[in-house]
């Protein structure tokens, strides 16, 4: 939260696209010009102190592509072009306590239903915050972690952090979550999901670290660098 006394902080890393959940409004936004202002920029939410701010920087445009759906909270398809790049994106921040059939990995599971047309394609990227791992697979339940993996791998779209530090899922080594900010409560719940045609163009992935993030939020980044 309160995104416009921390972005300082982010943008020295000079992003092209950047999602941030618990964003505030762009009526909040007051960037005032200068390096930190965006070149394009969509906002959703219900509440202007916490919403899904999606930014870019740069050549890079974004457009909201028009098989939206609001109900599925939060995963929003956008169309990026620029800096030589024409990709679709899907921001998450896979949140909605409303829903009956599940909170958190549950939304990103119905987007794969709703989305599934354009999720089949090439060029395509899911990033975001999942709030979801395998270490909270539930028995017996469909819309789990482990299957929403599978079913983009059977689509050719992969986690771009476990390809690049080969790790398995629920067993990462670099967590993205610390609860309340505590060392001792470290989970990796926050991912980029990138399709071949995208693999082939990953340079690196990096996480934040603990000691200097958590001064600014529970989350870390996750930096994923394309050739």
């Amino acid at each position: 939260m309160a995104f416009r006394i921390k972005a300082s902080f982010i943008l020295k890393h000079q992003p092209d696209i950047l999602i941030v959940q618990e964003c505030e409004n762009p009526e909040k936004l007051k960037f005032q010009g200068g390096p930190f202002e965006p070149a394009d920029m969509l906002w959703f939410g219900k509440n202007p102190n916490k919403g899904l701010g999606i930014f870019s920087y740069g050549k890079f445009r974004l457009k909201l592509i028009e098989t939206y759906n609001p109900e599925i909270r939060m995963v929003i398809p956008i169309a990026v072009n620029g800096g030589g790049y024409r990709f679709t994106l899907y921001a998450i921040w896979a949140n909605n306590p409303s829903d009956p059939d599940g909170q958190y990995v549950e939304q990103v599971w119905k987007a794969l239903d709703h989305y599934e047309k354009g999720i089949s394609k090439k060029w395509t990227m899911l990033a975001g915050d999942f709030n979801s791992n395998t270490i909270w697979d539930k028995n017996g339940r469909i819309s789990n972690h482990s299957n929403v993996v599978k079913r983009l791998e059977e689509k050719g779209i992969y986690s771009s952090y476990h390809l690049y530090h080969q790790q398995d899922q629920g067993l990462e080594r670099h967590p993205t979550l610390y609860l309340y900010r505590h060392k001792d409560k470290p989970y990796h719940i926050d991912y980029c999901f990138i399709s071949t045609d995208m693999v082939n163009k990953l340079k690196s992935v990096e996480i934040g670290g603990h000691k200097y993030w958590t001064q600014y939020s529970d989350h870390v980044p996750l930096i994923v660098n394309f050739a």
